[in-house]
């Protein structure tokens, strides 16, 4: 694994804050990461603080929000450009919070599975090895679950990070706590 630079902003949101392992930030309303499905329309402007990684990795984080309307979002993203990413994390719809993933090869695609109770944070982990994406989520960050397994890219380097977006409602707030990429 190699880092080729810090951390930076694709769509920087209007307020966060970053220290200690934890970034807060609040989402702009009308943010989405979304390609073509079902309405052929492109959304590009969703939070993603992330930072250059090459060769295979493991990164985690422990993500929490204010969710209030529909899609209100914060995860982990892998990407290599605006045809070509994963996103998974935390997903509002119809009042409950799903755990969601993503993958766009050109077109986006969407899974979802709903997550027992109501937790104050879930765990995020995308793992690669080569051109294939692992992802898992956690209630305690010790025990994961399988979300989904995906071809995305052979390319060496991607952008990794934390990602947020509120495509419907006014915007929200989400933490994200613990943020690390790892060697996998």
């Amino acid at each position: 694994m190699e880092e080729v630079y810090s951390l930076q902003w694709l769509n920087e949101p209007p307020k966060w804050t970053e220290g200690e392992r934890i970034l807060s930030l609040e989402a702009a309303p009308g943010t989405d990461f979304w390609r073509k499905t079902h309405d052929n329309a492109v959304r590009d402007n969703g939070h993603f603080w992330c930072r250059r990684v090459s060769g295979d990795f493991m990164a985690d984080v422990e993500v929490s929000g204010e969710y209030g309307a529909l899609y209100d979002q914060a995860g982990l993203m892998v990407r290599l450009g605006e045809t070509t990413w994963l996103k998974c994390g935390v997903e509002y719809v119809d009042g409950v919070k799903y755990a969601s993933v993503v993958v766009t090869r050109d077109f986006s695609d969407w899974s979802i599975t709903e997550v027992a109770g109501e937790p104050e944070s879930i765990h995020f982990r995308v793992k690669r090895e080569g051109g294939t994406f692992e992802v898992s989520y956690s209630l305690d960050g010790a025990d994961y679950s399988m979300l989904r397994v995906a071809h995305l890219t052979d390319v060496e380097t991607l952008a990794v990070g934390p990602m947020a977006a509120a495509p419907k409602g006014d915007g929200f707030s989400a933490t994200f706590r613990g943020f690390e990429i790892r060697g996998a």
